[in-house]
């Protein structure tokens, strides 16, 4: 299929599928007589993937120190990114460090949203002993 044929069946448009071309994400398709790309289903599904994973909070910086497995992850079902007997949260490599990455927004996050309830509401609300109690004045 060609390009925006492709991009739509991926969700995304066809600046982006050259974007992920350009920064190895996909590699570079097959191309017609004309020289038009052509992508085959197993491009797209890996387009599916980018999209996914870039919609998970990864980054593209991410996804191309992995970019060479990718393609993996198309398999149904995909298969798991770590040891089953892993401690949760113990992960290396590109999922260990986006977690570590989440789990410090989560608390940069949480302690503004603290700071914020306690400066508005007093003590109690930071904490979220607020009740349904409404504001004070």
């Amino acid at each position: 299929m060609r390009i925006g044929e492709a991009a739509a069946a991926a969700g995304c448009t066809p600046r982006a599928l050259r974007l992920y071309e350009q920064r190895g994400l996909l590699p570079p398709p097959g191309r017609t007589a004309s020289g038009q790309r052509d992508y085959r289903p197993a491009e797209v599904a890996r387009l599916r993937v980018i999209r996914e994973l870039l919609g998970s909070g990864f980054t593209i910086e991410d996804l191309r120190s992995c970019a060479d497995r990718l393609h993996l992850l198309t398999q149904d079902p995909p298969p798991r990114c770590g040891a089953a007997d892993a401690p949760e949260g113990s992960g290396s490599g590109v999922v260990g460090r986006r977690l570590a990455i989440l789990d410090a927004e989560i608390d940069r996050l949480t302690r503004l949203r603290e700071d914020l309830a306690r400066r508005a509401f007093g003590d109690r609300a930071a904490f979220g002993d607020r009740a349904g109690a409404d504001p004070p004045p």
